[in-house]
């Protein structure tokens, strides 16, 4: 069990049936009437974020979220099949489950598969990935003065914007969490 008053960012917990996680939290004690706790709370299945007080007093179980790596191997059709390295057992999980940034994610990539109760409810790629540029406008000299961006599509077909110098063939590396372009690999 854990209280609210013991609350931290990034914490598990159930409430009314869900699985929630504490995104921002705020201990606030007016001059007048009793203490509360303000949070940022998202749904971990559903991906939904409430803002809730609590009493410091408030206890909710504990959630426990596995996390375990695995190997992504292909797809078929909605369903994607991500190897366990241990048992090299396949497992498929359908493509509601995955989140927009699994868009940059290549074969034999190893990516985080998250479960509660052996529910898996979402995959995490590598936060920063290298990937090559198949198709862009071709660079010309003195392209390097401003910070002008141009369209790029990576191999695993996605399209982002990266500086004018960057070429067809070149290796970059990319944040998946926003999709920006970091530099070259």
């Amino acid at each position: 069990m854990v209280s609210a008053g013991d609350f931290r960012n990034g914490m598990t917990f159930e409430m009314e049936g869900q699985v929630w996680q504490i995104i921002e939290f705020q201990h606030v004690k007016p001059g007048k009437g009793a203490a509360f706790v303000r949070t940022k709370i998202r749904n971990v299945i559903a991906g939904s974020v409430v803002e809730k007080t609590f009493s410091p007093t408030d206890k909710f179980p504990t959630a426990y979220i596995e996390r375990k790596e695995m190997t992504y191997s292909y797809n078929d059709g909605d369903l994607y099949y991500f190897m366990d390295p241990e048992s090299y057992e396949l497992i498929p999980i359908g493509a509601s489950e995955l989140d927009d940034n699994f868009k940059f994610v290549k074969e034999d990539m190893v990516c985080r598969i998250l479960s509660y109760k052996g529910k898996v409810f979402g995959v995490e790629p590598p936060t920063f990935v290298n990937l090559q540029v198949v198709k862009t406008d071709p660079g010309f000299k003195g392209d390097t003065a401003t910070n002008t961006l141009k369209p790029a599509i990576l191999e695993t077909g996605v399209e982002i914007k990266v500086p004018l110098f960057i070429d067809e063939g070149e290796f970059i590396q990319i944040d998946t969490r926003t999709g920006e372009y970091l530099g070259r690999a």
